[in-house]
């Protein structure tokens, strides 16, 4: 779609329409993953709304899936170049599904290990003769 006056905002009306703030809206900016077309005679920077907007919901979708800016900006490079880049979004969902299943089986582990000091936690110890502060984590 070309530019036109009537569909370029301000940043303040960016961060209204998207929900993030003016700040947020310049890191991404410095990030490279949205891109002001120009600026006010006045110095302000103007972006296409539709376009800028699309963009703004992909990022804060992407996060809320647990991807990184650097991965978010990795998918808009190849966008950027006209290509569509749902083959790279599923590589990085299905990355992230295996990091998933990687952090449960980590926490299931260390929820066994509680369980079991829990476990020989009982009776409460007295105070121990040496220095340990918990005889619950730290046995003899």
């Amino acid at each position: 779609m070309p530019t036109t006056v009537s569909n370029l905002i301000q940043i303040g009306e960016l961060s209204k329409s998207s929900g993030l703030s003016v700040k947020t809206i310049r890191y991404y900016e410095d990030l490279g993953l949205i891109h002001a077309v120009k600026r006010s005679r006045g110095g302000f920077r103007l972006f296409e709304q539709e376009t800028t907007l699309m963009r703004l919901q992909f990022i804060k979708q992407a996060q809320h899936l647990g991807m990184s800016l650097e991965e978010i900006g990795e998918i808009l490079k190849v966008r950027d170049r006209g290509e569509l880049p749902c083959h790279e979004v599923k590589q990085k969902l299905q990355d992230k599904v295996t990091e998933i299943d990687q952090q449960i089986q980590a926490l299931q582990h260390l929820q066994t290990q509680i369980k079991s000091l829990l476990a020989g936690a009982d009776p409460i110890l007295e105070t121990p003769e040496d220095d340990r502060v918990c005889p619950i984590i730290q046995p003899k």
